[in-house]
This record gives structure tokens, sequence and C-alpha cells, in this order.
């Protein structure tokens, strides 16, 4: 009996396969990830020898289209998926969005991936989970379990195409993050990265204020590693973040 999880982003699919009953931050007995233009050769390729799971929870954010793609080359399992719908209350968090079903689903699986990992380690305060991919996402989690609100900005390849396209004799950069950059790369990759970082520490500034508590920085998705060494606030990379909020919600624990 196995459990898979799906997590599709704007760009890629990511999919991991879990015994039954996994804890969040356990590993995957089998995972991969695909382009979302190469989602139709899943059943051939990726998935052809799969041991058919018992139940699939996903996360989407890539719209109808790509989700009704994804259910097709599960056909042959005769089986139905299921899909995250944010809600007003899941796995221990309240969600304190306006409208709460608008949240992102990514955004609400993370959270609660991430309220997770800190109850595993005895962390009783607030948390701040960061997510770096083609959107960066920054949401707080309240001591108490409520689901704050958070950022969405725009990732550091959307930052540099938007310059490219609006600002005449620029191009996208292989430029170095630099404290004073003195040429034209490095200052659009330096100016990229900065305004992550800062967005992220204006954040765990505002939750430490609120809260009266150092928040826990949990970052996650797949440019997180560019991100982390220029980050002035304690933090932790936790690659399959999602997954982890997946498992907690497919497999609920009482509390402590």
């Amino acid at each position: 009996m196995s459990f898979l999880a799906i997590d599709i982003g704007n760009t890629r699919l990511k999919w991991a396969v879990y015994p039954e009953g996994a804890e969040p931050g356990s590993q995957p007995l089998q995972h991969g990830a695909v382009f979302l233009e190469n989602i139709d050769r899943l059943a051939d390729e990726d998935w052809q020898n799969l041991p058919p799971p018992t139940r699939v929870l996903g996360s989407n954010v890539a719209g109808d289209a790509v989700r009704r793609r994804v259910e097709e080359q599960m056909e042959h399992w005769d089986l139905t998926p299921r899909w995250v719908v944010p809600s007003p209350e899941a796995a221990g968090i309240r969600n304190g969005y306006d409208h709460p079903t608008r949240l992102g689903a990514d955004r609400w699986v993370a959270v609660i991936g991430a309220h997770a990992h800190a109850r595993q380690r005895g962390f009783d305060g607030p948390v701040l989970v960061v997510m770096i991919g083609t959107a960066v996402t920054v949401d707080a989690l309240s001591t108490d379990g409520q689901f704050l609100g958070g950022l969405i900005l725009p990732g550091h390849g959307i930052m540099l195409r938007a310059l490219e396209g609006g600002t005449a004799g620029l191009r996208v950069p292989t430029g170095e993050v630099r404290d004073f950059p003195t040429n034209t790369s490095d200052a659009l990759t330096t100016g990229g990265t900065f305004a992550i970082t800062g967005a992220i520490e204006r954040m765990h500034r505002l939750l430490h204020q609120r809260e009266g508590h150092e928040p826990l920085l949990l970052m996650t998705g797949g440019a997180g590693w560019k991100v982390a060494p220029a980050l002035d606030a304690p933090h932790e990379l936790i690659e399959g973040l999602i997954f982890d909020g997946l498992l907690a919600m497919a497999f609920p624990t009482a509390p402590p």
C-alpha cells in the first residue's frame, strides 16, 4: 500500500511515493519531476513501472487543464485522485485569508508542512514559510496556528526578464551577488536577490514583533539555494516542504 503525493507548480510537476501512514519528513520510496510540457509522457515513462498507489493527493497551481492532463496519466490505475482545496481549517492550522478558498494550494500545503516540522522538533513559536520558484511567497504562521497571510512577489527570473523587456540595452545576466556591484550583470543579479531577501527579512521582523518570539524560518523551492546565502536571518532549507504538507493532510495525527 502506497501514497502518491503530487506537487504541480508553475513550471514543473514533482511527485513522490511514500508508504501508507508516512510522517512529514519521511524519505520517499520513489520520486521524480517533469516539466509541465512533458506531463503527457508520465504514464509511458516515469510512472510506467510504478506500482499502483492506494491513494493520491495533489497540490495544483497550474490550472484545471493541467490537472486533467495529469489525471489522464493515472487512468490505468483505476483510482480517483484528490486535490487540495484550501479550507478554513486543516491539519491544525486555521486559515486567516479573507477568502480561504482563494489562497494558493501550494501556499496552504507548505504552511501545513512547516507547522508539522515545527511540531516535530518541539518548536512552539511562530513560523515564516518561504517558497522560491517561478514566484516567491513569504507566509506567516502565528504561535497558536493561525495563518496570518503573506507576500507574493516575482521570482528572480521574472524580474530579470521584465527588465530585459522594458529597458533598452539590458540582457538577462549571469552575474554574481556583490555588496556593491560594479558591472551591469552583477547589479541585476544582486538587485533581484536583495529584493527577495529584503522582503523575507522584513516579514521576519514583522512576525517577530507581532509574536514576541523569533520565528522559525523554513525555506523551500527550486531556487532557494540561490537566495539562501544572501539572507540575513537564521533559516533552514527543506526540499520537500509541500510533500510534507500533503503527508500531514493525508495522515493527520492527534496534537501532542
